[in-house]
Formats: C-alpha cells, structure tokens, sequence
C-alpha cells in the first residue's frame, strides 16, 4: 500500500493493500477501500462508505460526507460505489437519509468530471457521463450509458432512462425517456440520440423504431397512455421499444414532453 505520509487514515477503515493514498487525503473509521483505488491528493472519504475495485478520486474530492437535507440527523446512512469510476477534481457525493432507504448508490465505468455534485439518495447506474458542474440533486435515478452536459440541474425526484442525453446549461425538472435527448431553456426534447446509439451498436432497424417512436410520442399530439399503446404496436417484441414502453409506464414526475 502506498500512503502519504501526510494522509490521515483511521485505524479502522478497510483498505486493500494495493490503494494508493496521497498527500493530505483523510478516510475515516467505516470507510472500505477495494483493489487498485487512486486517491490523488486532499480527497476526504468518510461515513459508512464502501468503494469497489480500480476507482480513481482526483484531488478535493469529498466522497460520503452527511447529506444536505435539513431533515438529516446523523443517522448511519450509506454510500456504495462500483468499479472503474472517475472522479476528477472537486467531485462530491453523499450519503444516503432514512426518508429514502438510507443509501446512495454509484455503479461502475462512470464518468464524474470536475465539480459535479452527486446528492442524498441518488441511483447511479453504468457508463454514464456528468460533464463539468452537473448538479444532480437527491433521490435522482440514473440509468446506463447517459451523458449530462456542463453546468446542468438536475430536480430531485426525476429519472432519467438509459442512453438519454441532456444539454448543457439545462435545468431538468421532469423524468427523461430513453434514448431522448433534450436541452435549451426551458428544456424540451429534441430527438434521438443517435449518434450515441451507433457507437453502442444499436441496429439500423432499431434506432428507425425508435424515431418512429418518438414521433407518436412527441409529434402526434396523443396522450401518454395513448402514445404507449400505438408504439408498443410498433414491435410487441422489440426489447429496445420494451426499455423505452416500461419507462414511460412507471413516469415519476411526469415526462419532459
């Protein structure tokens, strides 16, 4: 294990021996560390906080700190992280409240890029990317393969489906379908997200369903149950479509429509 000599790390946190701890870094008392985790430099880690395997935390980081919801009493709340996640500098990411189910959640291959705040209770899930100084606020759920730009606000409560994609410099107040990208302000959906879908290989005949999806979701003027109902009609066997048709039954704050 290769420790700073000024790093502070309590006699009871966990770390594997192959952690690399730099200069100034604090980890406290119920932190667990996994193989092959970068701490830089002056990155604090504390609270009930378990990282999995080959995360690297950049400098001024602050990872499992109490949350800010005024509700908050020092309950023993959690954080769990995943594997091969970036966070680059000034990243912060906190812990779970008892009004939820006491836990934030972080999957793996994730991209955090400078400043961006992960809060209370937040799902993260895999090979997502949150440019610069993304806020995401509590009880957020994220799914996989999402791309946030810079300097966009996320509202608590919202969801946003996998391989969506949201603008720079948005605030997003309602949940975001798959496959969607959205931006401006005030934000509003624009259409699929393409490109991302080819460099994931996605089919041709996939991402044409999924443009003829979004028209009759956006274009047509249906209601929603209407709209799910003509795109299940689509291709009742399409798992791309079934993705995007179980989102929009289980809508939390209502659609960005």
């Amino acid at each position: 294990m290769a420790i700073h000599p000024t790093a502070i790390i309590d006699s009871n946190a966990n770390l594997d021996p192959s952690v690399e701890v730099g200069p100034y870094c604090v980890i406290g008392a119920d932190v667990s560390i996994d193989e092959g985790c970068v701490l830089t430099s002056h990155v604090v880690v504390k609270g009930q906080t378990r990282i999995g395997k080959n995360n690297h935390f950049y400098q001024f980081g602050s990872i499992g700190e109490d949350c800010q919801d005024k509700k908050y009493a020092g309950e023993p709340t959690q954080l769990e992280i995943g594997d091969n996640n970036v966070f680059r500098e000034s990243v912060t990411v906190h812990r779970g409240t008892i009004q939820d189910d006491s836990l934030t959640r972080i999957g793996s291959h994730n991209l955090f890029m400078v400043n961006a705040h992960v809060a209370h209770d937040c799902k993260i899930g895999d090979n997502n990317i949150f440019a610069n100084n993304v806020a995401v606020a509590g009880h957020v759920h994220v799914d996989d393969y999402v791309i946030v730009g810079g300097n966009t606000g996320i509202h608590q409560f919202c969801h946003l489906g996998s391989h969506s994609f949201a603008g720079a410099g948005c605030l997003l107040t309602k949940d975001l379908p798959p496959y969607v990208m959205a931006g401006g302000n005030p934000m509003a959906p624009f259409g699929i997200n393409t490109e991302g879908l080819k460099r994931r290989g996605f089919s041709k005949d996939d991402i044409m369903q999924l443009r003829r999806a979004y028209k009759i979701l956006y274009r047509q003027g249906h209601k929603l149950s209407e709209a799910i109902a003509h795109i299940k009609a689509l291709d009742a066997n399409s798992v791309t479509l079934a993705l995007l048709i179980e989102f929009l039954h289980k809508d939390n704050r209502g659609i960005l429509r």
